[in-house]
């Protein structure tokens, strides 16, 4: 989609979709975000609700729907949790008790 918003704020930012979860009627998206290196990512979620109206119209498009879903945008969290999970698995009391 990269080219297809007209905001050139939006427009010169990577941004990661890691999910798009929908609610049983597909009414509503929610995309699950984080932009390149982790920075900026109130700015992100700001531009991307700025431009959700013309964002809907293109996924409509792309993908030939009839009606587009509502588009909500939330951080992706995944990799902060990998990233809790590998530092507690590395903790020495917890490799102890793996290798028993």
């Amino acid at each position: 989609m990269r080219g297809d918003v007209h905001d050139p704020d939006l427009n010169r930012l990577s941004i990661t979709v890691g999910e798009v979860r929908t609610s049983p009627d597909l009414r509503v998206a929610t995309a699950y975000v984080l932009p390149l290196g982790g920075q900026g990512q109130d700015e992100v979620l700001k531009l991307l609700a700025r431009n959700k109206g013309e964002l809907r119209r293109v996924v409509a498009k792309k993908l030939a729907l009839k009606f587009a879903p509502d588009l909500r945008f939330q951080l992706d969290e995944t990799f902060d949790r990998m990233d809790d999970t590998r530092r507690m698995l590395n903790q020495d009391a917890v490799r102890r008790d793996l290798d028993d």
